[in-house]
Parts: C-alpha cells; structure tokens; sequence
C-alpha cells in the first residue's frame, strides 16, 4: 500500500513538470517576448525539435495519466488472480515509466546540445551561431555575450530556458527511474509473486 501510494505521488509530480517544460519551450520562441524572430525563423534550430513541448510536455503528460491508472489497480482485474492481475500492472507500469526516460532523455539531450551550441543572433558578421565553436566555452566567459547584438539579451534568454528544461526533463527521468526501482523492489522482494498459477493460462 505504501509503495502505491508513493508511485502516485510520483505520477502527480510529472504533471507539473510537463506543463511548466511546454511553458519554457514555449517562451524559447519568443526572445524577449518578441514575435518577430520566430515569424522570420531567426532562432536557434534546436527548439523546433519541441523537446519541451512534446516530449518532456505533452508525452510526459500522458505518461503520467496512465502511471496514475495503473497505481490504482484495485480496480482492475485483466486475468483469473489478483496475483496475475497486479503482475501485468507492474510490467505495464514499468513499460511506462521506461517510456518517460526515453521522452524526457530526449528533451535533455536536446536542450543541452541547444544550450552548447547558444543562440543564432545578429553579430557583425550577420546572422549567425556566434559561439557555435566554442565548445560551450561562452557559458563561462559573460564577455563573449556582446557579440550577439540581436535579439536583446538572447544569450541569457537561452541560457537560462535551456538550464530550466534540462532541470526539468532530469527531474523527469529520476521521478521515471525511481518508480521502476519501486516496482522492481515489488517484484523482486515479495510484495507479490509474478509467477502465474497453474490454470490461469
């Protein structure tokens, strides 16, 4: 009881995650607010990937709804036993929550990979990704951000929602990883025999 209680906890923690993930990488399309960039595709290539959106957003969000149904298996019965019935639920939990590492993995990854490369902004030298080559070494040295004189402040714009996402999406895949432990712990300390009796199949 006490371990199903805990894995809907869990579940009702990625909700919140999920929405404020779709409200960051919404906010990514619009430096400082401003419309125009996007309308004229003058952002970084990364956040048309949606990892905020879709993946760590809306994903995540029917992840969650369907770890919160099988947390209150009482109510369901798919086979002959009680026994087999939460032994289907743990493995569908456990598909799920495997589900939520690959979709908030994903957005990690790729928020990352965006916040490396840094924004695509107007320099001197045009429109460009002005710390493209920089192996990341801009995120420690503030000065180089005055090459970017267009979007505004783009470069901690960016910086900053792609720190949230990555934040975001980790949290994501340790709430994920912890619920498998739980279910695994289940499984394997005896909460409940997986082994189907005779006369079930």
């Amino acid at each position: 009881m006490g371990s199903r209680k805990c894995g809907g906890c869990l579940s009702c923690l990625l909700i919140p995650l999920a929405l404020w993930s779709i409200i960051v990488n919404i906010l990514l399309y619009f430096p400082n607010g401003q419309v125009s960039y996007a309308a004229s595709n003058k952002l970084t290539n990364y956040v048309w990937y949606f990892e905020g959106i879709c993946f760590s957003g809306v994903m995540m969000l029917m992840v969650a709804l369907v770890l919160l149904v099988l947390d209150n298996e009482s109510r369901y019965k798919c086979c002959q036993s009680e026994n087999c019935t939460k032994k289907y639920m743990t493995m569908l939990s456990m598909i799920f929550s495997a589900l939520g590492i690959a979709f908030s993995g994903y957005s990690m990854v790729i928020s990352a990979l965006g916040l490396l490369q840094g924004p695509y902004c107007r320099t001197l030298h045009g429109w460009e990704y002005a710390f493209e080559d920089t192996a990341g070494r801009f995120l420690t040295d503030s000065s180089m951000w005055s090459q970017c004189l267009e979007p505004t402040h783009v470069v901690e714009w960016n910086v900053i929602l792609f720190s949230i996402l990555i934040a975001l999406s980790g949290l994501q895949v340790i709430i994920c990883l912890v619920r498998i432990s739980i279910q695994l712990s289940k499984t394997l300390c005896g909460t409940y025999s997986v082994i189907i009796q005779p006369g079930i199949i």
